[in-house]
């Protein structure tokens, strides 16, 4: 464990945790769908994989405000980064590939990290609320959340647009939460953990291998939240 948990001598009232790449492996997928777009796009232009994967990005970033977050966005932006790539020259037979792409990653098998299942329990039988707050497309996190077994351990569940204090703010005070007694974990340290500590709330960071370049933050902040290896260690920082 590192980072600071000074001041958290109570419990939380709250325990909220992110849902893709901390309770579940998501990131991963995203990954191996990257590597298939370039090769595709690789049969009719030859630019450096670095390049292809900002010209990605930066469809995916303009397309957020339209599509949100999530496969199908994903999966959009990879279509129209292929047509302005090739100058439209990409055939609909390769279109389909990717719109195969993105119907494969809706469907691909929710899978927990490990020790997720043995940390939701225990907070449970410590009688601490659970709440889930994830982001992205709601019929597809609907869909991982019933599918990943987690669903009836959660007494809130929350699949928002974005991650910011705003919103945080909103959830709190329509749930009668002080921010001072609420506490998220998660694998973002944009989306789980900034905008927490800027409410006043508690934060754990549980980094996950891979983390999508949106989700980086220029200057990571080193101290005010903890920081563990798996989210199975969350019972014992909170003195379980």
């Amino acid at each position: 464990m590192q980072g600071s948990t000074q001041g958290w001598s109570r419990l939380p009232a709250v325990v909220a945790l992110d849902g893709d790449d901390t309770l579940w492996h998501n990131e991963t997928a995203f990954a191996a769908s990257h590597d298939r777009f370039r090769d595709l796009l690789g049969r009719h232009v030859d630019l450096p994989a670095a390049e292809v994967d900002a010209l990605l990005l930066a469809t995916e970033r303009r397309n957020l405000s339209a599509y949100g977050y999530g496969v199908k966005g994903f999966t959009l932006s990879m279509v129209e980064t292929a047509i302005a790539v090739t100058g439209g020259r990409i055939p609909a037979a390769e279109i389909q590939e990717i719109l195969d792409l993105g119907r494969a990653m809706l469907a691909h098998p929710v899978e927990l990290l490990d020790g997720v299942r043995e940390a939701v329990d225990r907070l449970r039988a410590a009688g601490l609320p659970l709440w889930i707050i994830t982001k992205g497309d709601l019929f597809d996190q609907e869909s991982k959340i019933a599918r990943s077994g987690l669903a009836d351990l959660f007494q809130h569940v929350e699949i928002v647009s974005e991650k910011d204090p705003d919103t945080y703010g909103r959830l709190l005070e329509r749930n009668g939460i002080p921010p001072r007694d609420f506490l998220m974990a998660g694998n973002s340290l944009r989306s789980d953990v900034l905008p927490v500590l800027a409410l006043g709330g508690r934060a754990v960071h549980v980094p996950y291998a891979l983390t999508w370049a949106h989700e980086v933050v220029d200057e990571a902040p080193t101290d005010g939240f903890a920081t563990l290896d798996s989210l199975r260690d969350l019972p014992d920082l909170l003195g379980l």
